[in-house]
This record gives structure tokens, C-alpha cells and sequence, in this order.
């Protein structure tokens, strides 16, 4: 928590008690259902929280903002952007139902009003969004295909809508056919702790 509030201080009380009530309850549910790596659960701040919220280092999603979370496991990034931007409107997806509960659960428990969990493939999903984010789920060329009905067209935001990933290692092949439409940042620009070193934020416009 201490890294998290050097990175971002101005939280209200709610977000620092909801960010605070993370930690038991992912230990908690991953002794039950292994939703984060058993040996990372210490990390779990600077690994899964403070990694998701790399994401608001390069974008500040404006109110009413409608954002869709593929493969969201346990619920990253989700459910920590969900806490940092409580006025946007958050859908988090995955195909594997222990982990999609295990989100609602925690979204339920520290009281997220603008948080839905849904077990579903994202092929199936219908509804538009201003923003895709994911996290390391898939190549970003497959990404694209999937959710690229799922974004519209009206701008709300200082970047135009399309897909946030959050990615690791060298993602230049990976992106080289977005060339033209797409922004890569290093998030050890604004992170200290070393496992940021690799980590970026890659974002395609749709």
C-alpha cells in the first residue's frame, strides 16, 4: 500500500480503505481458487494493482466512460481502475467462471458500484465501449479482431477510442501492424520498483 500511495497520494479515504481491503481478500479467495500465482501473493500490490494502474499514467478516463476488461482474471486491471476512476463504467469478461467470480466477489465486498463481471467468451459480447484494456491476454493483432465491434465511435476522451494493453518484454514485432495508429510507454518512466523495467502500456486507436 505504501507504493501505491507514493503513486498516487491524492486517493479519498473510500479508494485508500477499498485498495487497503485487497490484500485479504485475494488471500483470501486464492487460497480457494488460484487466481494469482501462490508465490506472487506478496507482490500483489506492485505486480497486479500498481501494474493495472499503469494504465491511468498514460490516460485519465473521463466520467461516464465506458470501459470493457478482456480476460480479467481475478480482475485485472479492472477492479483497481474501477477504484481509482469510480464515475466510469466498467464490464469485466472472462471465459474461466472461478476467476470472473472471484472478481465479482471482491468488487462486491469493498462495495464497487460501477463494476459488472460477466463468464463470457468476448466473441459473444455485443455491447460498444469507448476502451478495450487488457492485461497480457493475447497478441495485440488477435485482440484487435475480437473487440474491434465493440468499440465505437463517439470521443470522450483525450485519446481517441481503442485498445489499452498492458505488456511485457519487446513488443515491437507485436505491434509493428499498428505502426500508423498506435502509442507504446514505458511504465519504468513512472514506476521505480524494477519489475517495471519491462512492463509497458501499448495502446492501438480504432
Amino acid at each position: 500500500m505504501d507504493e501505491l500511495l507514493q503513486y498516487f497520494p491524492h486517493l479519498t479515504a473510500q479508494q485508500r480503505e477499498q485498495f487497503a481491503a485487497l490484500d485479504a481478500l485475494y488471500r483470501d479467495w486464492n487460497a480457494k481458487i488460484n487466481v494469482i500465482s501462490r508465490k506472487d501473493i506478496d507482490n500483489l500490490y506492485p505486480h497486479h494493482v500498481l501494474h493495472s494502474l499503469g494504465i491511468a499514467k498514460v490516460i485519465r478516463f473521463r466520467p461516464e466512460t465506458m470501459v470493457m476488461d478482456v480476460g480479467t482474471g481475478g480482475g485485472f486491471p479492472g477492479i483497481p481502475l474501477a477504484i481509482l476512476f469510480p464515475e466510469v463504467r466498467f464490464h469485466l469478461v472472462d471465459s474461466i467462471g472461478k476467476k470472473v467470480k472471484v472478481a465479482a466477489a471482491v468488487a462486491e465486498a469493498i462495495g464497487l458500484k460501477n463494476v459488472v463481471c460477466s463468464h463470457k467468451n468476448v466473441m459473444e459480447v455485443k455491447d460498444k465501449y469507448d476502451f478495450v484494456v487488457s492485461r497480457a491476454v493475447m497478441q495485440m493483432s488477435d485482440l484487435v479482431r475480437l473487440i474491434k465491434k465493440n468499440v465505437h465511435h463517439v470521443q470522450r476522451n483525450s485519446l481517441p477510442n481503442g485498445v489499452i494493453c498492458l505488456k511485457g518484454g519487446d513488443i515491437q514485432a507485436e505491434m509493428q501492424p499498428f505502426k500508423h495508429c498506435s502509442e507504446v510507454w514505458t511504465l519504468s518512466s513512472h514506476f521505480q520498483n524494477e519489475f517495471f523495467e519491462t512492463k509497458k502500456v501499448a495502446y492501438v486507436t480504432l
